[in-house]
């Protein structure tokens, strides 16, 4: 679902890069008490995997394919600023070294794909954890309910920026019906990845998982006397090193980058197909980096395109990585100069 440049008017890219840079200043702010808790390490790492997974597109039918946008398993695993700032990151890396959604849709691409998703996806899966039983595994199936939700509303949500600045002139309820339709489909592999990924860290280490931690069980204590109360725990990040898991999590995603992408599928995504139907696909322009090294996640002047493909998608790992920890340093930098 990256935007390419060329679909929407100058005030309308305007605009929505005005919200994304908003979004993100605001999130800086907000985000630190969350990297507080899990470290910039963990949000380096779902920056990373976001991105992996998102290499990966799977066929949804009808010669149409589709990839995980991440903003409700990011909320999930780190919180809702930092899933802002994590999404972010890897929209940047995207559309300045892989020529994967034009520059000037950056903000347009980050509005939809980095703010509406999280928002959606998070306030659903808040909403559903107030009505389900009170306990860790309660946070897989609400998380998974607002991934699905989260696709079909950021599609939505392209319709109306159309509505108001899209290059061409469309029957908006035909590219309303078709946007919603296809990324409903989308938003099951959405779910079904989400609720993959978070019963996988749920199980082993509920800790690190931001939706799950206030769902806990309290610490007992007893003293001397046998007496026994019960503490909710402050920071329960810091009860476990979370090395290990990090390790492990790294692994998976240089994988998914290296190995699982090669597999992806080579249909167009729901975008490109609505554009191709309804005739809007054409607006398209090539992006300022187009000749870039990286572009359509290959390594130019290598021949042999499993390898390219290979180290295209372990360079661009390591660079959101490398971009993830030091935007998570900056939030705590940010909030801590507040403080002071």
């Amino acid at each position: 679902m990256h935007v390419p440049d060329g679909f929407f008017d100058a005030p309308t890219s305007i605009a929505t890069g005005l919200i994304a840079a908003g979004a993100v200043g605001f999130s800086l702010q907000r985000a630190n008490r969350e990297i507080r808790e899990t470290g910039p390490a963990l949000a380096g790492l779902t920056a990373a995997f976001v991105f992996a997974v998102q290499m990966v597109n799977f066929p949804v039918g009808a010669g149409t394919s589709g990839h995980l946008l991440g903003g409700a398993l990011a909320a999930a695993l780190v919180g809702p600023w930092t899933a802002v700032l994590v999404m972010s990151t890897v929209l940047l890396v995207q559309g300045l070294l892989f020529a994967d959604g034009g520059l000037t849709a950056l903000g347009t691409n980050i509005t939809l794909m980095g703010l509406v998703t999280v928002v959606v996806g998070y306030f659903i899966t808040r909403a559903l954890l107030k009505l389900l039983p009170k306990r860790v595994g309660s946070v897989v199936p609400a998380a998974t309910v607002g991934a699905l939700v989260s696709v079909p509303t950021a599609a939505l949500a392209f319709t109306g920026l159309y509505a108001i600045g899209g290059a061409v002139d469309i029957p908006l309820a035909k590219l309303a019906t078709a946007m919603v339709g296809w990324h409903i489909l989308v938003g099951i592999g959405e779910a079904v990845i989400t609720a993959a990924v978070l019963s996988a860290v749920v199980a082993t280490r509920p800790d690190l998982v931001y939706a799950a931690r206030h769902l806990q069980p309290d610490l007992v204590l007893v003293d001397a006397d046998g007496n026994s109360s019960s503490v909710a725990p402050d920071r329960p990040i810091a009860a476990r090193p979370a090395g290990r898991s990090l390790g492990v999590g790294i692994a998976a995603t240089f994988v998914i980058a290296g190995v699982v992408s090669l597999f992806a599928s080579a249909h167009p995504d729901g975008l490109e197909f609505v554009g191709a139907k309804l005739g809007f696909e054409g607006a398209a322009k090539s992006s300022a980096v187009a000749d870039s090294p990286l572009a359509n996640y290959g390594v130019s002047g290598i021949g042999n395109s499993q390898v390219s493909g290979a180290l295209a998608g372990i360079i661009g790992v390591l660079v959101t990585i490398a971009l993830g920890l030091l935007v998570a340093k900056l939030a705590s930098l940010r909030s801590a100069r507040a403080r002071s």
